[in-house]
């Protein structure tokens, strides 16, 4: 298991969230995903225990939604993304989780909830350029609730988070190298920027660790 996420870190990063009440729509902007998921995540959890009712957890696909269920930085996070994978709703408390994927057929579990039942949004993106397009199906077309026949490819690229932006009154973006009009974005201090070093005409991180590397 990689590296865990340190209790203090949790526990100030998740404060830093709390604190932010003022701020609608965050963006986790840095490069840790896995561990950004784990604070965005805990953040989630707390939040449903003082503002009970739904919690929409979308995440680019499901093969991400496996990485995070298996890396994720803290085990609870791990632990309820597993319990949350199938049937895609779990109960926390008083308060609901639905998770789903930025592909609008899986929408179908979350355009249900009742908008005014919905508490706040978790959306995780990777690193496709075209994350609304990248996993149709032979008919380009999908319908959404109330929305009619909508075809994807001509849709803005950010819809899976502007769609949410909309009708949520919190939501928190991770996304690495993207900005997102209307959010605020959030950094911390214990992760270290993303450095290139160049090695033998090659960009390397730096955060490669050299000694695991097969030889």
């Amino acid at each position: 298991m990689d590296t865990q996420l340190t209790k203090k870190d949790l526990y100030e990063s998740v404060k830093t969230l709390v604190e932010l009440e003022d701020k609608p729509h965050i963006h986790l902007c840095q490069h840790k995903l896995f561990t950004l998921f784990s604070i965005a995540f805990q953040y989630m959890l707390f939040r449903s225990t003082k503002y009970p009712g739904a919690y929409i957890i979308r995440i680019e696909d499901s093969q991400l939604a496996d990485k995070l269920a298996k890396r994720a930085k803290d085990p609870l996070s791990r632990k309820f993304l597993q319990a949350l994978l199938l049937p895609r709703k779990y109960k926390y408390d008083n308060s609901y989780f639905y998770l789903d994927f930025f592909h609008i057929g899986s929408w179908q579990l979350t355009n249900n909830i009742p908008k005014e039942k919905i508490r706040a949004a978790l959306t995780i993106k990777n690193s496709s350029s075209k994350p609304m397009t990248e996993f149709l199906t032979d008919d380009p077309e999908d319908v959404v609730e109330g929305s009619g026949s909508i075809n994807i490819s001509d849709l803005p690229e950010d819809y899976y988070i502007r769609l949410l932006r909309e009708s949520v009154p919190k939501t928190i973006t991770i996304a690495y190298n993207c900005d997102f009009e209307d959010t605020y974005k959030v950094s911390f201090p214990f992760i270290k920027e993303k450095e290139e070093k160049a090695f033998q005409g090659v960009n390397i991180s730096s955060d490669v660790n050299f000694d695991k590397l097969e030889k």
